[in-house]
């Protein structure tokens, strides 16, 4: 079975005015999309088993072509469903708990949460992960991702210039707010945290 695009989890021009319509059809249908073209054909090659989930494709896969684009797949279809129209705010019940115990307070947490994202050099990720049982943030650089690491993912990130150009041009810092205060979908975090128990 070839390896397929995921839709977006809501229309393109949802997360407007917040994330413009052009950036996401781009990014999902150009960035994301090439991900999955460069997978099938790794695949066709005979590099790749695409008898396997995803999942099975990145945690046997080396460094290399074939982690890159599985990886990247995997890595953008967590970032869409990691934002919702009418996101952001803050989160509540067992997310929220669990936030203020690991972190100290949700504030703390934000401030966390950017410093990675802003500060990770070049192409990568924000995360909030939990490891351990605790919640931590963390970046990855390029198609890296948690689940090499043994941690679970709550939610992510992109801080690739793709997936904030054109809206934000080069202010990643003003997206990484907007992403928190607008975009983030706590719902999907606290259901990954629920099954990571």
């Amino acid at each position: 079975m070839p390896v397929t695009l995921p839709p977006l989890p809501y229309a393109a021009d949802a997360l407007e005015p917040y994330h413009s319509k052009e950036n996401v059809e781009l990014h999902h249908g150009k960035h994301h999309n090439a991900y999955v073209v460069n997978l099938n054909k790794l695949i066709e090659e005979g590099k790749a088993d695409g008898t396997k989930t995803l999942e099975q494709i990145i945690m046997a896969a080396g460094e290399g072509p074939v982690f890159n684009n599985a990886a990247q797949i995997w890595n953008h279809t967590f970032y869409w469903n990691s934002m919702k129209p009418k996101g952001g705010g803050e989160p509540t019940g067992a997310l929220k708990a669990a936030i203020d115990r690991d972190f100290g307070s949700f504030a703390k947490f934000k401030d966390e949460f950017t410093a990675a994202c802003v500060s990770q050099f070049g192409s990568g990720w924000g995360w909030l992960v939990v490891e351990g049982g605790k919640l931590k943030v963390t970046k990855t650089g390029n198609a890296d991702l948690p689940m090499k690491k043994g941690q679970t993912a709550l939610i992510t990130c992109d801080v690739w210039e793709h997936a904030y150009y054109p809206s934000f041009k080069n202010l990643r810092p003003k997206y990484v707010e907007v992403f928190l205060a607008n975009l983030v979908n706590w719902d999907f975090a606290a259901a990954n945290l629920a099954a990571a128990k």
